[in-house]
C-alpha cells in the first residue's frame, strides 16, 4: 500500500496589531510551514472556511470580535470545530482568562511575553497530529479501494432459494457417463435380474426388526366363597353333642375335659367368623353361647 503525499499544513495567526503578527511569523518561520495572517475575528472565520489549517493562534484583546468570541464561533462550525486553538494574551489581564479560554474550547493558553521555543514546541505538536490524521484517513481510503477492486466484476450471483411449494430446478443429463462403481461403491442390496433384457431391479430392503409385543399377564383367578357351608360337615352339631357329653359326664377328669371343650369351641368360632357369611356368623354366635354356658358350669362347680 503506497503512502499518500503529505499535504502541507498551514498556520493561522489572528491579531489586530501588525508588530505582533510580525513577531509570530519570525518565531514560527523555523517550522517551514505556511503562515496565514488575519487582523480580526471576522477575517479569521472567512480564511478558515476557504482552506484547512492545522492550528490557529488568536490574540484575546481585539476590537470588535475578541479572541474568546472568535474561538467560540470556530468551535460552533462543523467545518472548523476540530481545529486546535491557542489563545495569546498580555500579562496584565484578568486571571480568569485562562479558565474562560478553556471553556470556549481552546486547546492551550499562553501569556505574553512567551518563550519562543515553548510556542514552537506547542505548535509543532499540533502540526504532527494534523499530519498523522491525514495519513490515517488516506490509508483508510486506499484500503477501501483495494478491497473494492479485489471483488470480481463478473462473479455469479449466489443461487436463489426457491420458495416453499415452488418447483425446483430440473436436473440435466451429464455429457460424460459416470464411471462404473467400484467394490466400495457397489449398492448395498443385491440386484435381481428380471425377464426383460438389459434390465435389472433391486430387491426390496428387508423389513426392520420389530420386537415381539409383551404378552398380557393372565387374569388372577376369582375365588368365590360359598354362602353356605358344606353339607358333609357340621362342626357345630358335632361339637354340641360333645359339650352335652362333657356337661353330663362326672369323674375326676371333668374339669380338664371342660377346658378342652372350651378351647375347641373357640377355634371353631374363629374359623366360622373368618368366612364372613350370614350363616357362618350365626353358627359362630351359637358356639359363643355354648362357651358361655360351659364357663358358667365350671364356675358353679368350682372348677
Amino acid at each position: 500500500m503506497t503512502t499518500a503525499p503529505e499535504i502541507p499544513a498551514a498556520i493561522l495567526i489572528v491579531d489586530d496589531m501588525e508588530e505582533n503578527l510580525v513577531a509570530l511569523e519570525a518565531v514560527l518561520g523555523s517550522l517551514s510551514q505556511r503562515v496565514v495572517r488575519a487582523r480580526s475575528g471576522e477575517e479569521a472565520l472567512k480564511a478558515m472556511l476557504r482552506e484547512e489549517f492545522a492550528v490557529v493562534l488568536i490574540d484575546v484583546m481585539m476590537p470588535g470580535m475578541n479572541g474568546f468570541e472568535t474561538a467560540a464561533n470556530i468551535k460552533g462550525l462543523d467545518q472548523t470545530k476540530d481545529v486546535p486553538i491557542i489563545l495569546l494574551t498580555g500579562a496584565s489581564v484578568d486571571p480568569n482568562y485562562a479558565y474562560r479560554g478553556y471553556t470556549v474550547g481552546a486547546a492551550d493558553f499562553l501569556i505574553k511575553p512567551f518563550d519562543p521555543w515553548l510556542l514552537r514546541t506547542k505548535v509543532n505538536v499540533f502540526l504532527e497530529l494534523h499530519r498523522k490524521n491525514h495519513q490515517l484517513a488516506a490509508q483508510a481510503e486506499q484500503l477501501k479501494r483495494l478491497l473494492t477492486s479485489q471483488e470480481p466484476a463478473g462473479a455469479p450471483a449466489p443461487p436463489a432459494i426457491p420458495a416453499a411449494g415452488a418447483p425446483g430446478p430440473v436436473p440435466t443429463a451429464s455429457p460424460h457417463p459416470a464411471p462404473p462403481a467400484t467394490a466400495m461403491e457397489r449398492p448395498e442390496h443385491p440386484v435381481v435380474a428380471t425377464g426383460l433384457p438389459g434390465h435389472a431391479e433391486p430387491t426390496p430392503p428387508p423389513e426392520p426388526f420389530r420386537p415381539p409385543e409383551p404378552a398380557e399377564p393372565p387374569e388372577p383367578p376369582v375365588i368365590t366363597l360359598s354362602a353356605s357351608p358344606p353339607e358333609t360337615h357340621h362342626p357345630a352339631d358335632a361339637d354340641r353333642s360333645r359339650v352335652q357329653d362333657a356337661l353330663t359326664t362326672t369323674g375326676p377328669g371333668e374339669a380338664a375335659r371342660l377346658a378342652e371343650v372350651v378351647g375347641e369351641l373357640t377355634e371353631i368360632e374363629s374359623l366360622l367368623r373368618d368366612k364372613e357369611s350370614p350363616e357362618s356368623t350365626g353358627l359362630a354366635d351359637r358356639i359363643a353361647g355354648l362357651e358361655q354356658a360351659v364357663g358358667r358350669l365350671m364356675v358353679s362347680r368350682g372348677t
